[in-house]
């Protein structure tokens, strides 16, 4: 009897909630990173992200919780239900997603409603808690409202939960709705008792909790929101690479799930939105498997980011705000609208574009006049009457104004700083990442000559730059490349530091006995055993008066992958030697001492600083710390082959052979660099499509690798930061591979 009920139930909750299409294939995923599970659906209908956190054995109870989040790409949307013991002790409640007659273990939701545009669409399964328990906490609307409460102390919007009623369901469920801002959309989310029919949920409506016993759950989230429109991996790629689809299957869902015709995300769950950073970086390393022309992966991106250009200064958005979030900051402000917003907080952005736009009407010269004569304003109504070409030259023209003083005069003030009103500028977006400084390594040595040489190569290329305006776009033809030079030339000598060994060593073992995190063996054996050991800063003009943030990094590689024009004079060949030895040596040597990790390698060091601040901000963590970002890893690995390639004679027709090339323990450092690096990569081939993970130390245990997410924060920063499975840039191994012929 028990049996026939059950499945009355199944069929009854397949009937409301089931997609009603048979011809409609569903793509699903499965990605385990213990303590989140991750389960991914796509359907002609939605796309949905389902992450289930459940406390391991081991795991620190005042950071990880049993949670349920369901995340959705249209309007960056989500729901958030934390759970907890009814009477057990904190960390007995164990919850898990199980497949069953609803879904393996998702099913979808599909469900038109009268009154609605648009159908509610979701996901539904079964959840499995292994004791009673009480939802203590439910957030639904927002990933970024989401991420307001996991990622800042605990922030909890009244106009958003006070929105959120919970009502009886089937006689024995329970169902939290929640009306949008908009007073259109409404995410629900449900929990019916499955397989025990003797079961019922409590609802306590004066605090919106539920509590019920152990078993099995059957909920469905759901929200009507206007979709995206994924491509699937056969879109994503090109044809040439298509057989990729086959041989690395999860990779290339993954990217599809992250890839849509008017965008592609950054990542999953946690960032599902347009980044534009991320977008270009990803698509300038992924360019030999990327799809190109009309409705192409490559033009998402690149019409992406020319969209919500700013008009008035040519700033490159960062970051957009839609959906739920939009509307709550549009409200903010006193305007009623759910008109998205966009910011353009970051330097570094601006420079990106036409670097992405060169090398994409390289390879596709047919594309720049159906391309750039596109009419903008779909996305930011402000842009509209502009065309893509009007915009990419306001971006062109701002990259030549702000540059031009530091051509005519090499000094610091003239190099590119953050904003004045922003403590963060470059992809080291969190508040101790540059460590308080104001000018960044990456930008001003690698990406402002990238984007110079990119605009000279796009003043050459007809029909990219309008000629009908009062910009003299001709001349950039020869005078973007000259101005190049003198920032590829001049900028390094700002960010070298030279230590002696012996310093350097009393350093090492200073960070030894002071770090929190690390107590092992200081590898002081790696450095010189006299002479200067040369590393460059992150930046310059740091926290706590810090003329210099003498922190190692893995930046050095924006400039082995950007920049490789040829050196006019014997000095600046010198600097080059230096540098490239120099980001050698750091591959190789062993932290502390280099970036090497049995994890890989990481992107911050602070071991040879001598600065007690440094060695306390940059810890295993801090999101910028001495942890592993797999994209800097991809970044590093295809700039030391690029730097490697101009070795060779053969490949190396349009500019002069490196001098550090004739020098053969400089050009073996790099080439074994280049190994170390791939060594590493191949070994860490578990975390590399995920976005950011670290590593603790202990001498009984050595070095074990941890999820981020799962370190308490760092001092002075309100709560750690959750790593996305998925993230748009850590898929580019899908394209950057190890050179056998290096090896």
């Amino acid at each position: 009897m028990l049996a026939f009920l059950v499945a009355i139930v199944a069929l009854w909750l397949q009937s409301a909630w089931g997609q009603n299409s048979a011809s409609c294939q569903a793509v699903t995923q499965h990605l385990s990173d213990p303590p989140y599970q991750n389960y991914f659906y796509s359907d002609c209908n939605s796309d949905t992200q389902a992450v289930v956190t459940s406390p391991l054995p081991d795991s620190k109870l005042s950071i990880i919780g049993p949670r349920l989040v369901i995340a959705w790409p249209a309007g960056n949307s989500g729901i958030c239900t934390f759970f907890q013991p009814q009477n057990g002790l904190n960390g007995s409640l164990a919850i898990e997603l199980v497949n069953s007659t609803l879904g393996s273990p998702l099913a979808p939701v599909y469900r038109p409603t009268r009154g609605s545009q648009y159908a509610f669409v979701g996901v539904q399964g079964v959840l499995s808690f292994n004791a009673s328990a009480t939802l203590t906490i439910p957030i639904l609307g927002s990933v970024r409202t989401i991420r307001d409460f996991t990622e800042g102390p605990s922030l909890l919007r009244p106009i958003i939960q006070e929105a959120i009623n919970v009502t009886r369901t089937n006689g024995t469920g329970a169902t939290f709705s929640r009306l949008w801002l908009d007073n259109v959309t409404t995410t629900t989310f449900t929990l019916v008792p499955y397989q025990s029919m003797d079961s019922n949920i409590t609802i306590h409506p004066q605090n919106k909790t539920i509590s019920f016993g152990s078993g099995f759950y059957t909920f469905s989230a759901s929200f009507n929101y206007p979709q995206l429109t994924q491509l699937p991996p056969s879109r994503v790629l090109n044809r040439a690479s298509e057989d990729l689809i086959q041989e690395q299957p999860d990779e290339t869902t993954s990217l599809s799930f992250l890839s849509y015709t008017e965008k592609l995300l950054a990542g999953a769950w946690r960032f599902l939105t347009y980044f534009g950073r991320d977008s270009m970086i990803s698509a300038l390393l992924l360019e030999p498997i990327l799809s190109q022309g009309n409705g192409s992966a490559t033009e998402a991106v690149i019409g992406a980011v020319l969209e919500p250009i700013n008009r008035t200064d040519g700033s490159v958005c960062h970051e957009e705000t839609i959906g739920d979030y939009a509307t709550y900051l549009n409200l903010q402000n006193n305007i009623t609208s759910t008109a998205p917003g966009f910011t353009y907080p970051m330097i570094d952005t601006d420079y990106y574009l036409p670097v992405l736009m060169a090398q994409y009407f390289s390879s596709s010269p047919d594309r720049v006049g159906p391309l750039l004569s596109r009419r903008a304003g779909s996305i930011d109504p402000q842009n509209r009457n502009l065309t893509y070409a009007n915009l990419s030259l306001i971006n062109a023209q701002r990259i030549m104004n702000i540059t031009a003083p530091f051509a005519l005069n090499q000094s610091s003030a003239n190099l590119i700083h953050l904003k004045p009103e922003d403590i963060v500028g470059q992809w080291r977006d969190s508040t101790y990442g540059l460590g308080g400084g104001r000018i960044p390594f990456d930008v001003n040595t690698a990406l402002v000559p990238a984007a110079l040489r990119a605009i000279g190569q796009l003043a050459r290329t007809p029909g990219v730059y309008p000629h009908n305006t009062r910009v003299n776009t001709t001349s950039w033809a020869t005078s973007a490349d000259s101005r190049a030079q003198v920032w590829e030339e001049s900028t390094l000598l700002f960010f070298e530091t030279n230590t002696t060994a012996s310093t350097a060593r009393s350093r090492l073992q200073h960070f030894v006995e002071t770090a929190t995190f690390y107590d092992g063996p200081t590898n002081a054996s790696s450095l010189p055993s006299s002479g200067n050991v040369t590393t460059y800063s992150i930046a310059l003009q740091g926290y706590n008066n810090l003329s210099s943030v003498d922190v190692l990094h893995s930046d050095t590689g924006f400039r082995l992958f950007f920049v490789n024009a040829t050196s006019r004079t014997l000095e600046a060949s010198a600097q080059e030697t230096r540098f490239i030895n120099a980001t050698a040596n750091s591959m190789t040597r062993p932290f502390p001492a280099g970036l090497m990790t049995p994890q890989s390698m990481v992107v911050a060091n602070p071991a040879l600083s001598g600065s007690d601040v440094l060695i306390s901000n940059f810890t295993n963590a801090a999101y910028h710390g001495t942890v592993i970002w797999s994209f800097q890893l991809a970044m590093m690995a295809k700039g030391l082959e690029r730097q490697l390639a101009r070795c060779n004679s053969s490949m190396n027709s349009a500019t002069a052979i490196p001098a550090w090339c004739g020098i053969s323990s400089v050009r073996t450092n790099v080439l074994r660099a280049y190994n170390v690096l791939w060594d590493s990569i191949e070994a860490s081939s578990v975390q590399l499509q995920g976005e950011v993970w670290s590593w603790t130390y202990s001498n009984s245990t050595g070095f074990v690798t941890t999820p981020l997410g799962a370190l308490p924060p760092p001092p002075g920063v309100s709560a750690g930061t959750e790593s996305d499975v998925r993230q748009l840039w850590s898929l580019t191994f899908l394209a950057v591979q190890r050179n056998r012929i290096l090896r």
